[in-house]
């Protein structure tokens, strides 16, 4: 039931939980969540993990409550007499009818402005383009001085110098120092950017500090530093505070490095390493110009042997083109030679063949005459042995004996009976006339 409707049933008497559920309700409903600034006190860490406390001021104060899923995602720890800001949902606890604020987020009180004034600057800075990665400039692979912007006594100083000290001591480093924090420390540190710029003495500059909280980084956020940075000639790498921190600084430089250490591993290569391929190229060289001189050698040997001296290869020329003249020369003549032959062996046949043609014609015909002859010879002598064999078949026709009273007996198999020892009572025969055929059985045999 909502709070409105308790107030037309005018003369209903509420219960007390009605009344702390319709208020909590209007409370929550009506009141957005909000950011409140306040001192803590009363503080209790309860064994679920929850957080108790009061959030007051010089006159009044407001009971609390962050369980135990949120206050967990605190970085920093919570204490007594503490300034924060905290981000709560208005609401009443019921069993008692407390008003209280149920608290989500939690920051050091003051950090709300700081965040705002770094979202607004991050947001102008990133519609003028200054956070394009098209903008940025490529780092020197090999810089021959590294200029460093940053305070004599910040510990990152020594951690940049011990690492460029250890991966590339060769390299001459230029401090540029200028303090980190504190009031006016943004327009020194613009300044000094500046004049490294102006300067020219260095590839490449280390802009760079040690992590803190956001007030001790709070320089590199300012817009006079992001402006120099910018408008610096020489490309910047940006080393402000730890890994999670992100400044200003680090969206405008032309690279950002997570810490100071990080920074100086980016502007210089590791000497090691540099060694390391420096031997393996050697060695790739030295393998490569082996092989080369031995291919070479290879093919000098195999090219000498092809190689003949001028006057030699004339001279094999020469004696070349005499055997192909000889052999020109004795084909010509064995040609000619032949041809002359021909010719007379031609000459003599038709001189013998001129005069001789009635002989020729008186032999023709008498060949005939005789090829004629001895055909009619040859055809009468193959019709007698005809004629003989006929007469020789038809005494062997076994038709002829059958004809003469004789038959021929064969068995099922349809072989000739000659022997009546080859027959057994059964047998079926076949009995063959001159005429006709009959088939019987055998009901006896013997040899006589």
């Amino acid at each position: 039931m909502s709070f409105g409707l308790f107030f037309e049933e005018k003369n209903r008497v509420l219960r007390v939980t009605e009344l702390n559920f319709a208020i909590k309700q209007l409370l929550e409903s009506n009141v957005p969540l909000l950011w409140v600034r306040g001192e803590i006190s009363n503080l209790v860490k309860a064994a679920s993990g929850h957080f108790y406390f009061s959030l007051k001021d010089d006159q009044a104060q407001v009971r609390c409550v962050m369980f135990r899923h949120r206050n967990q995602l605190l970085s920093d720890s919570v204490a007594n007499g503490q300034q924060v800001e905290v981000l709560a949902v208005v609401t009443l606890y019921e069993q008692r009818g407390d008003f209280q604020l149920t608290v989500e987020q939690m920051r050091p009180a003051g950090l709300g402005v700081l965040y705002e004034r770094f979202a607004q600057l991050k947001l102008k800075l990133e519609s003028e383009g200054l956070f394009d990665t098209a903008r940025k400039r490529p780092l020197p692979s090999y810089p021959k001085r590294i200029g460093i912007v940053t305070s004599l006594q910040a510990a990152a100083l020594r951690d940049v110098l011990t690492t460029l000290r250890s991966r590339l001591p060769s390299v001459p480093v230029l401090l540029y120092p200028t303090p980190v924090q504190g009031t006016g420390s943004a327009e020194q540190i613009a300044a000094a950017i500046r004049t490294a710029s102006q300067r020219a003495e260095c590839d490449v500059l280390i802009v760079c500090r040690g992590g803190g909280s956001i007030e001790d980084l709070w320089a590199f956020n300012e817009e006079v530093v992001a402006r120099a940075i910018v408008a610096s000639a020489i490309p910047v790498v940006s080393g402000v505070g730890h890994e999670t921190d992100f400044t200003i600084a680090d969206f405008v430089a032309d690279e950002r490095a997570p810490t100071p250490t990080a920074a100086a591993q980016r502007v210089v290569p590791d000497r090691h390493a540099l060694l390391r391929a420096l031997r393996d190229l050697a060695q790739h060289l030295r393998r490569t110009q082996h092989n080369r001189l031995q291919n070479a050698m290879q093919a000098t040997d195999y090219l000498q042997r092809r190689l003949v001296h001028p006057a030699q290869q004339l001279q094999r020329q020469t004696l070349r083109l005499e055997q192909l003249w000889q052999h020109m020369r004795r084909a010509g003549a064995y040609r000619t030679q032949r041809q002359h032959w021909q010719w007379q062996a031609l000459a003599q046949r038709l001189r013998a063949a001129s005069g001789d043609f009635a002989r020729l014609q008186d032999r023709q015909a008498n060949l005939a005459t005789r090829l004629t002859n001895a055909m009619h010879t040859v055809h009468a002598q193959h019709a007698a042995q005809v004629e003989n064999i006929t007469q020789h078949l038809i005494l062997l026709d076994p038709r002829q004996v059958l004809a003469r009273g004789y038959s021929m007996v064969q068995d099922a198999g349809g072989s000739v009976v000659s022997d009546a020892s080859d027959l057994v009572a059964g047998a079926e025969l076949r009995i063959t006339f001159a005429h006709g055929w009959a088939r019987t059985e055998v009901k006896e045999s013997g040899e006589k």
